[in-house]
This record gives C-alpha cells, sequence and structure tokens, in this order.
C-alpha cells in the first residue's frame, strides 16, 4: 500500500491506520448484517489484524453467534455507536473493517457478494460481481 488508510468513528472518539494493503471488500445481504448497518446490506474490509493500528479511542466490545454458530466479536465506539471492526472467530488473523469507517472511500471496489438468498429484492446484483447464496 501507497499510504497508510485512517479512518474512525462520526463522532472522531476512536481513530485507527491501516497499515497494509486490504485482503478483500465483501458484500454481505444476511440478515445479521442489515441490521447492523441499518440498510440493505453490511460490508466488510477484510484485513490482517497486524495491520490495523488504533489511534485513539478503545472500542467497546461484545459478542454475537454467526449464522454458523462461530462467535463474531463486534466492536464499537462507547460515545456514538459506530461499528468499527468484526472478529469473528472463523477467520482466525484478519479482521472485517466497516468501510465507511474510512475517511476516503473512494478507491473501495467490492470483490464478491454473499448471502444473497436473503438481499433484499430491490437490490439489483452488478453484472461480473462473484455472488454466493451462502457464506462460501
Amino acid at each position: 500500500m501507497s499510504d497508510a488508510r485512517e479512518g474512525g468513528c462520526q463522532c472522531g472518539h476512536v481513530r485507527y491506520r491501516l497499515e497494509a494493503d486490504p485482503l478483500a471488500l465483501t458484500i454481505c445481504h444476511c440478515t445479521e448484517c442489515q441490521r447492523q448497518s441499518g440498510s440493505a446490506f453490511g460490508m466488510s474490509l477484510i484485513v490482517p489484524a497486524e495491520s490495523v493500528r488504533m489511534l485513539s479511542g478503545v472500542p467497546k466490545m461484545f459478542s454475537r453467534s454467526a449464522a454458523n454458530g462461530n462467535k463474531v466479536d463486534c466492536y464499537f465506539c462507547p460515545d456514538c455507536g459506530t461499528r468499527i471492526y468484526h472478529d469473528p472467530e472463523s477467520m482466525n488473523g484478519t479482521l472485517n473493517i466497516k468501510p465507511g469507517t474510512l475517511d476516503d472511500t473512494s478507491w473501495l471496489e467490492p470483490g464478491f457478494q454473499v448471502w444473497t438468498r436473503s438481499k433484499q429484492p430491490w437490490v439489483v446484483v452488478p453484472d461480473g460481481l462473484r455472488s454466493f447464496e451462502r457464506q462460501p
């Protein structure tokens, strides 16, 4: 990566820096991501865990079960509630940054989407985007 990318929560309390290239950007249409995002889908920027440097603030954490039964630790700003990242048990060594928290999102381009069987019927799937009815 040519330069570190930074991001944070809505109120500015929690700030972080990515110090390596992301591994993938995915769109997820599962009902948990719909609930978390308050929208039709969620997005996750998969990054090596060691590449995330917290610059300020300490995120609060809660755990939930994924559709496959694995544990997912979810981190968010304790002041404004913005979800910053997930730490899925099934993806050891990586974190799922919520890409909308990045200061600059203009470079983002999804590589695939999952859980399309639960997508909202009005969501149009872009041609050429790899799609999976469930988690691969």
